[in-house]
């Protein structure tokens, strides 16, 4: 029985090898929150990753001879106080925590009497190993700094592999029919399976269903779903990144997001696989590359961005968006072909991969005046990646551009004419693709130029944006008239559409 008055508190995101409290006689407490799992009603496949995770994380800890209590309290705070009376903890050890809130109710903690806290950094994330020197700018330069950092994909002279930094211009290609190899399933053990049946009765209020849940729980299963990936579908994911299909939910995108989030995967050893692939003659560079952006990159600029703009970033609305998100985000039930499979997609399996996230449902959300607020909450309970470090920024900042650019320079916006060409969604849809106005108008055309036309000042201000805003030269007046009248019947009604 470990006799230490020093304890190290594990969060169910934090379920790292690595984890920078861990010490040999040093005691660990992890905690099932009810507060928290029932803080919104979370998607049931979330959930279950997350708690079985935990209780297989606590079961290794145990077989490594770690001394672990691992409680289910009504909040965290109730369940240190039980853990702290329980044990004499004197010294509380902690990893500081991804979200903002629970950062905070770390911090506070030192006010608990006579218990000293210790809030070590954030080890998951490689910018709180590698701190930039200087706050950056834009997403680009950061990345190239966290490559430079890391070493991976540069070559001994300091040069980038392949003599660019970014292969984006080749990752840009419809879905062509081959074969997609599955991701790993993986059938729940007992431990799962209770998990499942705790969950049903302790969050009543989640959506979806765990019925058919098969993600990965272990850190070994997690090393099998990435070497599956970087078998399997690495090769072919730099073309068909940006590509959508109704047939096939993830393509050839990993789905490692969810294991990357709770500490399963490191960032570090998973883009080092991808560069080991590449190194090894594997995959190919455009493909690699644009994995270890995402890993490396994106992740690590949202992560940084997220801690530079909040807590003022939950409440951004530059563009004044004050609609309410339709009901048919719960249920799917739209006649707009896209947003009906990638909604259907999400409450099916609460997973999408990111152009569908940003092209398909943030892009009609930014179209329609969808408030942004209704956006990221419906991000955070739907999604089995979602936490607010990633959702929001990406959601707010990138997607709906809210936050006045300081996440992406320009709002991603475009008409069904890009869905048409990256997917097959508009194939049999009863809304014509072409068509800007009229009764079978895809809304998505409709609400597009609306936009222009709704902000066509402060978009001729954007650069990036220009060749879309000189578009609206070639408008009659009377088109315009007609394009506008026919958004407003589309706004007024949306809930039909």
């Amino acid at each position: 029985m470990t006799s230490t008055s020093e304890s190290v508190w594990i969060l169910g995101d934090q379920l790292s090898p690595y984890h920078p409290g861990l010490k040999a006689g040093r005691r660990v407490v992890m905690i099932e929150s009810l507060a928290r799992l029932n803080q919104r009603p979370y998607h049931r496949r979330k959930l279950v990753l997350i708690i079985s995770a935990m209780r297989h994380y606590a079961a290794a800890l145990r077989a490594a001879g770690y001394d672990v209590d691992y409680r289910v309290a009504p909040d965290f705070l109730t369940g240190l106080r039980e853990h702290v009376a329980t044990f004499g903890t004197r010294h509380l050890i902690c990893m500081a925590a991804a979200e903002y809130a629970t950062r905070q109710f770390q911090q506070r903690l030192a006010d608990e009497p006579g218990i000293a806290i210790t809030i070590l950094p954030n080890t998951l994330f490689l910018v709180e190993r590698y701190p930039p020197n200087r706050p950056p700018a834009l997403m680009e330069p950061f990345y190239r700094a966290m490559r430079r950092h890391t070493g991976l994909l540069i070559e001994p002279d300091g040069n980038p592999t392949g003599g660019i930094w970014n292969f984006d211009h080749e990752n840009r290609r419809r879905y062509d029919g081959r074969p997609v190899p599955p991701p790993l399933r993986f059938a729940p053990d007992e431990i799962t399976r209770q998990v499942i049946a705790d969950l049903a009765v302790a969050c009543p209020r989640a959506i979806g269903s765990a019925d058919d849940f098969d993600l990965p729980v272990t850190r070994e299963q997690a090393l099998q779903a990435l070497a599956d990936f970087i078998a399997r579908r690495l090769p072919d994911f730099g073309p068909f990144e940006d590509a959508m299909s109704s047939e096939h939910d993830l393509l050839f995108h990993s789905q490692l997001s969810p294991l990357l989030n709770i500490g399963l995967l490191d960032p570090l050893e998973t883009a080092q696989a991808a560069v080991d692939a590449y190194r090894h003659g594997h995959a190919p560079l455009a493909s690699v590359e644009g994995f270890v952006r995402q890993i490396i990159g994106w992740r690590e600029y949202i992560y940084y961005r997220y801690w530079e703009l909040m807590p003022d970033l939950l409440q951004a609305n530059a563009w004044r968006a004050e609609r309410p998100l339709p009901d048919w985000f719960w249920t799917g039930r739209t006649r707009m072909r896209c947003l009906s499979k990638v909604i259907s997609r999400v409450l099916d399996s609460g997973y999408c991969h990111h152009i569908e996230r940003l092209m398909v449902l943030c892009n009609f959300a930014v179209l329609a005046g969808i408030r942004p607020q209704a956006v990221n909450d419906w991000f955070l309970e739907c999604y089995i990646d979602a936490y607010e470090w990633v959702v929001t920024p990406n959601v707010i900042g990138m997607g709906l551009n809210a936050d006045g650019g300081r996440t992406a320079t320009k709002p991603y916006i475009a008409s069904a004419a890009y869905i048409d060409k990256m997917s097959d969604y508009c194939k049999g849809c009863v809304y014509d693709r072409k068509a800007r106005v009229g009764s079978q108008a895809c809304p998505f055309n409709t609400l597009y130029w609306h936009f222009l036309i709704t902000h066509e000042e402060r978009l001729r201000a954007n650069p990036r944006l220009g060749p879309a805003v000189l578009g609206l030269r070639r408008l009659s007046t009377d088109e315009r008239r007609a394009i506008v009248a026919q958004a407003n019947e589309i706004l007024g009604r949306i809930e039909e559409l």
